[in-house]
């Protein structure tokens, strides 16, 4: 279903609001790139700052750009479950493939209360849904326990993978049923998660070199796990690069270096210091980006 490169996407911004022509621009170069899939309104979407409106124009816009090429799995996470459930069931109205639903932020939820509010989505709305479990941005883990509770759902059918652990990425694959997909949100240990079981990855550094992601999960998934290996490690640094700071103001920055779109962002998140943009420049030339 969901299976290979999927690319994290950001969201360009021109005087306040997306770039929709950048942002098409963007999605074509990716899958001429040879992605599997592209993620609007997620994280690297700046989907917090995002009106619902500029949430479903963006969705259906990936949607009718993408036709069918590619998957989309529209991010349509909230704090608040009822707010996740219309944009879940607006995703599945627009056309989306999937959606990705970021646990439960700032309030933290128990595990049963993280257990019931993707059971309530599930329930609503029937769509395949892919758990996000970023505790570093929700000062939340789902643990595995709860996530192979979810996976019994049919609606629920995998899971983005962010705390950067190889040994919850084990506990998942060993507790949920066989074919609950695991997808790597964590660039650094993207080869590892295949390794061990993975399905994919959910990528913020494919934005910059889609060509190589791509090709090394396809090389990976094509039995050629050696030259996988190299290839992984040759976009090591660059992955370092993607979060000088906090995502995704690196990769906006970058793709606008490289001339793809600008680096407006919204407050609060601000530009990029100039010691972390030049180590950044200095890191793209070194690939031979810019």
């Amino acid at each position: 279903m969901f299976r290979g490169s999927f690319a994290a996407l950001p969201t360009p911004m021109e005087n306040g609001k997306p770039d929709m022509g950048k942002f098409s621009e963007h999605i074509e170069w990716l899958i001429e790139s040879g992605v599997n899939g592209v993620v609007p309104c997620g994280s690297t979407g700046e989907s917090a700052t995002l009106s619902h409106e500029e949430h479903k124009e963006l969705i259906g816009l990936t949607v009718k750009v993408a036709d069918g090429r590619v998957k989309v799995i529209a991010g349509t996470g909230s704090n608040s479950t009822n707010e996740a459930v219309r944009l879940t069931a607006a995703a599945k109205d627009l056309g989306a493939d999937g959606s990705l639903l970021i646990s439960p932020y700032y309030n933290k939820p128990t595990q049963e209360g993280t257990y019931r509010h993707h059971m309530k989505i599930a329930d609503a709305v029937d769509i395949p849904q892919v758990l996000y479990n970023v505790p570093g941005r929700t000062a939340l883990d789902i643990r595995p326990e709860t996530v192979a509770r979810l996976a019994k759902h049919q609606n629920i059918v995998g899971i983005k993978e962010a705390t950067g652990s190889l040994e919850q990425a084990i506990d998942l694959l060993a507790l949920c049923p066989e074919g609950f997909l695991l997808l790597s949100g964590d660039d650094a240990i993207n080869y590892p998660m295949l390794a061990v079981g993975g399905h994919g990855s959910i990528s913020v550094t494919i934005n910059v070199v889609p060509k190589k992601m791509a090709k090394m999960h396809d090389t990976f998934f094509a039995g050629n796990h050696d030259e996988a290996l190299k290839l992984h490690y040759e976009m090591r640094e660059l992955t370092k690069a993607m979060f000088y700071e906090t995502n995704p103001v690196p990769v906006k920055t970058a793709l606008s270096i490289m001339g793809r779109m600008g680096d407006e962002l919204r407050l609060p998140l601000t530009a990029m210091s100039k010691v972390n943009r030049d180590k950044l420049k200095k890191a793209l030339k070194k690939h031979s980006l810019v």
